[in-house]
Formats: structure tokens, sequence, C-alpha cells
């Protein structure tokens, strides 16, 4: 009760370009430029927190809707796990924080839920704004593996919207992140910026393209590949808009490897070496201890426009430089 008091009594300036707002006990709603860009879910019935969805500057929708919303024509209404934008993983000692939504079987141990422990701070802004917020990853029996410490940083810009994550995870037990392909910084795009038109399904036409830092492009060259960055663009209502995930040079085993899939998922995930390598005798698995945090940090850049149109290889090049 005492973390929703205190959110209430947090005042925003009307002058804010970019507005924060609580919106009761579930979300918390991001305003940029004097329109909605996304928003936050944190509630007691979120297993892992997730953003939601995600606009371009022009207010077009980037993510998929499913399975928040389950009425979007041409939709793939798979993968239930996949919401908006989130951070987790697949095998944490065992547990499943990523396959973790109550309705799907899980794998290994179980399924590990990641609940809100507090918002630290929500900080409106005329050029940025902040949400800070702790998050505990829990196992079935309800002991905390993890302490997540979550800083979200978002930018107002008159042609990209632009959110810097910084996460750092304390153990507070031993803890092994599992080599699993599934995970870890993700998001699921709107159909229109897949790459495969699906079987049966006509519209809307898929034109997304997967493109790296080495510009290499489509999944064959883009998924289980080391790249400082990912950016998928294509064609929705007939504008060029995209999103690119960027990973920070201080990251641990930078640059990361790819989860990123033709049907429109884009994941960093350091930890899936045997399945991105295709070499069953290699391990990526990673054990910390209390008082061994891990720290990571990301970029989200929704654009007009291609990778190269976009700049994002110069926007990765400003972001390297950010301590």
């Amino acid at each position: 009760m005492r973390i929703w008091l205190a959110i209430a009594a947090m005042t925003l300036p009307l002058c804010a370009q970019v507005k924060i707002t609580a919106q009761g006990k579930e979300k918390i709603s991001v305003e940029i430029d004097g329109k909605p860009f996304t928003d936050f879910y944190i509630g007691p019935e979120t297993v892992k927190p997730y953003l939601h969805p995600l606009r371009a500057a022009d207010g077009t929708v980037v993510t998929r809707g499913f399975p928040m919303v389950s009425d979007v024509p041409g939709e793939l209404h798979t993968d239930l796990h996949h919401r908006g934008l989130w951070f987790a993983l697949g095998n944490v000692n065992g547990y499943d924080f990523w396959a973790n939504e109550e309705s799907e079987k899980g794998t290994g141990e179980g399924k590990g839920r990641i609940v809100l422990e507090r918002v630290e701070k929500l900080a409106p802004g005329k050029k940025s704004g902040m949400i800070q917020a702790s998050f505990a990853w829990k196992n079935p029996a309800g002991q905390t593996l993890l302490i997540e410490s979550r800083k979200m940083t978002f930018y107002s810009d008159a042609r990209l919207r632009m959110i810097d994550f910084d996460i750092t995870l304390s153990p507070q037990q031993d803890v092994t992140f599992g080599d699993t392909k599934d995970g870890m910084f993700s998001i699921r795009l709107a159909a229109p910026l897949e790459e495969a038109q699906p079987k049966d399904i006509a519209e809307p036409k898929r034109t997304g393209k997967l493109v790296n830092a080495s510009n290499k492009s489509g999944e064959k060259n883009v998924w289980g590949k080391r790249s400082p960055w990912v950016d998928d663009s294509g064609q929705i209502d007939g504008k060029t808009v995209g999103v690119a995930i960027l990973d920070h040079p201080g990251n641990p085993r930078t640059p990361t490897y790819w989860h990123a899939r033709a049907y429109g998922l884009i994941g960093a995930n350091i930890f899936g070496v045997h399945d991105f390598e295709a070499d069953k005798t290699r391990d990526g698995s990673l054990t910390i201890r209390p008082g061994q945090p891990l720290r990571f940090r990301y970029r989200v850049v929704v654009h007009a426009g291609d990778a190269n149109s976009a700049g994002i290889g110069d926007i990765f090049t400003d972001y390297a430089n950010t301590k």
C-alpha cells in the first residue's frame, strides 16, 4: 500500500515534455510531446513486467497487440509470453522466467515470476523522463533468487522514440543463468514488421527486414550471430518504420548474441551459446553469487525509415560513449 500512496503523491509539472503517470496499481503511462508512447505493466497479475504498446513519433504502433489485444487483424496468436518489450530468461536455477504465463506449460523446475518490489521514482522532464523500480525474481516456492533494479529513461525527440535501460541483477543466493536461446531483452513486433508471410494469412503484408551492424540481413544471417545492434524495419500503413535494440559495450560478454526471428521477435541474449553456435559442447551458462551483481544496459530506438536512413550506426556510436 505504501508503494502506491507514494506514487500517488508524486506531482508532475504541466510543462513536462515527457509525462509519466501512475495508472492505479496496474501500470505507469508514458506520454512524450503530448502523445501517448507506452505503458509499463507492473500489476500483481503480471508475471513479468513489460512495456506495451510502443509507438513511433507519429503514433504508429510497432509492437504486436496479442495477447493483450486479441482483435488486431492478421496477427499470429502464438507465444503468449511475448508481451511487448520485456526482460527475462528461460532458465534461472532451472526455473522458467520466459514462458511463464499461467496458461503455458513452462520448462525445467517450473515457472518463475518477476514481481514488483517497489516503484522508487517517477521523474518527468522537459527533455527526458525516468521510471525507476525494483523487482524480485521468485521461484514457484516464493523464494527470491534475484533482485532486479531497473531504470528506464525516455527521451523527447521530434523524429525518434528512444528508451535507455539500465538493469542490475543482484543475486540473493547462488544463481545460475542456464544456456538457453529463450531470452533475454526482447521485443515482439507488429505483424507488418515480420519477414515471412504466414500461411493462410493474406493481410497485412509482411514487409520486415532484419539487419545487424555488419549489414547482414534476414533471420538466417542475424539469428544466433553476435552484433552490437539489430534493427527490423518495414511498411506499416504505407510508412516505413523500424525498431532497433542496441547492446551497450559495457555489458557482460558483449557483443551479444541475437535471438532474432522472422516472425517479429528480437532478443539480445548472451547465454544461449550452444544453440546459437549449433555446438552442444559449448556452454553459455553463468553462475553469480551474493555480492556479484550483473549490469545490463540497452537502448531501444523506434524510428522512421530503415536502419540506414535512421542513422542507427551513428546512434550506436553515441550510445557506446555513455557511461
